[in-house]
Formats: structure tokens, C-alpha cells, sequence
């Protein structure tokens, strides 16, 4: 049995969860029998059905919303294709950021077969301490591990992050740290219009513990 997740936000048309590390938003095209599923599990938590919103990667923490109403959902599919959803993440990094703010534009491919696609995020500089930073990002557009990609682009890695850091550097950094194998790339918050009762909505997820493990001022703020 898996563990009940903790909810966020609630009313009567959406649900918004802290997803833990390491599980999934829906099932995996080719599933596996110990695969954790966010949507399962909120599904049989609430005992009713819930309507997948967006997705965050597998490794990542943090704001998941879903759709406990099929039009609530649907409006806000709508509006996340018109980029109308601000979408926050925090991230530590190893490295020093190329400024206190800046944007990148470099295309995405989704595999290298892929055309590129447009892509921007911008990010800010929230706290630095010794060889590690804590950035913002804003992703403006929405393309395959589009953070993650921008970041090793400036040359600072996410902390944790095997795909694109390195598997030497992760272990190192994981074992020094006490971060073990977890990726520090938290869905911090999500701002939207509420489609059903117009007001502006924002749902803020708690600061991840291992943040605050890599940067203990963080526990104070």
C-alpha cells in the first residue's frame, strides 16, 4: 500500500497534491508492477475519478492539480495550451548562474530525431551558498524536460539530475549532500484563473526537504 498523498488544495472541481519524488502523474506506457502513480492513488484516496491537468516529470516534487469535474479540467487544458497557467519551479543547482536573471531561448528537441521547437524559460537567482545556487524558473513554453535541458545549457546542472548532470557527478553530490539519488527540481507554484469561479488561484506547494537540507536557511523563510 502506498502512502496517502498530501493535499494542497481542494474544492469542488480541482485537487492539487505534493507529488513525492518518484512517482509518476498517469501510467507509463509500458507499466511496471512497483510503478507509483500519482493519479491511482489520488483516485482511490478520494474514492472518485480525477482528470490529469499537467504533467511533471518523475523525479520532480512539488504543485500536481487535477480535475475532480471533466469541464473544470477541460477549461484548464484550454488554458494551459494558451500559456494563461504561470507555472514556478524552484531548483538547486551546481555552479554559478550566468546572472541574477536571465532568459533562455535555446529549441528543444524531444529526441534527437526530433525537429527543434521554440522554447523559453527565464530564471532568477534566489540564494547562493558555496557551489550551489537556488534559481526560479519560469518556463513560458512547455517542452520535454525543458528546465532541466536550459539549465545544463548554462552549465549548472540540476543537483541530482542522472540524465543530464552525470552519473559520477549525482553520486558525488548525492553522497556529500545527503540528497542520496533524489533530483532537487520542486514544483513550487501554480497561478491560474479558477474556471469555474473566475477568481485568480494560487496554489503554493511546501519547500521540499531536501531544499532546506542543502540550504538550511530555507527553513527559516
Amino acid at each position: 500500500m502506498s502512502e496517502p498523498l498530501h493535499i494542497i488544495y481542494q474544492d469542488e472541481w480541482l485537487v492539487a497534491v505534493d507529488k513525492p519524488a518518484g512517482h509518476l502523474v498517469h501510467p507509463a506506457d509500458n507499466p511496471k508492477e512497483d510503478d507509483l502513480v500519482t493519479m491511482k492513488i489520488l483516485r482511490d484516496q478520494l474514492g472518485q475519478h480525477v482528470y490529469n491537468i499537467h504533467r511533471i516529470d518523475r523525479p520532480t516534487t512539488g504543485v500536481l492539480l487535477f480535475g475532480t469535474d471533466r469541464d473544470a479540467a477541460r477549461a484548464l487544458h484550454r488554458a494551459l495550451e494558451r500559456h494563461e497557467i504561470k507555472k514556478t519551479y524552484w531548483a538547486i543547482v551546481l555552479g554559478n548562474p550566468p546572472d541574477d536573471a536571465w532568459e533562455c531561448r535555446e529549441p528543444l528537441r524531444k529526441t534527437d530525431d526530433a525537429p527543434e521547437r521554440e522554447a523559453h524559460t527565464s530564471f532568477k537567482l534566489l540564494e547562493k551558498s558555496g557551489s550551489l545556487a537556488l534559481l526560479e524558473a519560469t518556463p513560458h513554453t512547455g517542452r520535454t524536460h525543458q528546465i532541466r535541458k536550459h539549465l545544463l545549457h548554462a552549465g549548472i546542472p540540476i543537483v541530482g539530475d542522472y540524465r543530464y548532470a552525470g552519473i559520477d557527478t549525482s553520486n558525488r553530490l548525492g553522497k556529500d549532500l545527503g540528497t542520496g539519488t533524489r533530483m532537487l527540481l520542486q514544483s513550487r507554484q501554480l497561478e491560474f484563473k479558477h474556471p469555474k469561479t473566475c477568481e485568480q488561484t494560487t496554489i503554493t506547494a511546501p519547500i521540499d526537504p531536501m531544499f532546506t537540507l542543502c540550504l538550511p536557511s530555507l527553513s527559516t523563510s
